[in-house]
């Protein structure tokens, strides 16, 4: 049977020190998953005009927010890179490689709570948001020969409410 590819929420940063269902269900992930031999993080927090792909070795936890608790900016996710899958990942999709990006908490947040022993190589593939829904459609069908090789394809966003006017 194929990896799966999955979308999270990662909610706010803070999330992973919070005592909430939806860090329950992250951590809970190496265990509903199976156990990939590789992760593409695809987060809503590295956008870019064309496609682009991370090829660091090992690449550094970014803290990509500012004002929260200081023990957020101490959290370190040191998983190792993958920088020959991201070169082929480049080269199915057409992104350019950026050899210094590391992990924004749009990756890092669930995959210390999913693996936490940091043991499984992680790279990130940006998104363009001033492209269309067919556009990362078309991205996502590049990918979907990883998954037969358990390379887990992970979305990440933040679930976003629109503001409800009380009456």
């Amino acid at each position: 049977m194929p990896m799966p590819t999955i979308f999270v929420s990662h909610g706010a940063p803070t999330l992973i020190l919070e005592d909430v269902p939806a860090r329950a269900f992250l951590a809970s992930l190496g265990g509903l998953l199976p156990r990939p031999r590789a992760i593409v993080a695809v987060s809503a927090h590295w956008d870019t005009d064309v496609p682009a792909v991370s090829l660091a070795r090992q690449p550094e936890t970014i803290h990509d927010f500012y004002g929260f608790p200081e023990r957020l900016y101490r959290l370190h996710y040191a998983a190792p890179g993958a920088p020959e899958l991201a070169a082929r990942v480049a080269r199915l999709t057409g992104a350019a490689h950026d050899a210094h990006r590391g992990l924004d908490h749009g990756a890092w947040v669930p995959a210390m709570l999913g693996w936490p022993d940091a043991d499984i190589p992680i790279f990130q593939l940006s998104i363009q948001p001033g492209q269309s829904p067919a556009h990362h459609i078309a991205l996502g069908r590049k990918l979907a020969e990883l998954r037969a090789e358990d390379i887990l394809v992970m979305g990440s966003g933040r679930r976003w409410r629109r503001a409800t006017r009380r009456r």
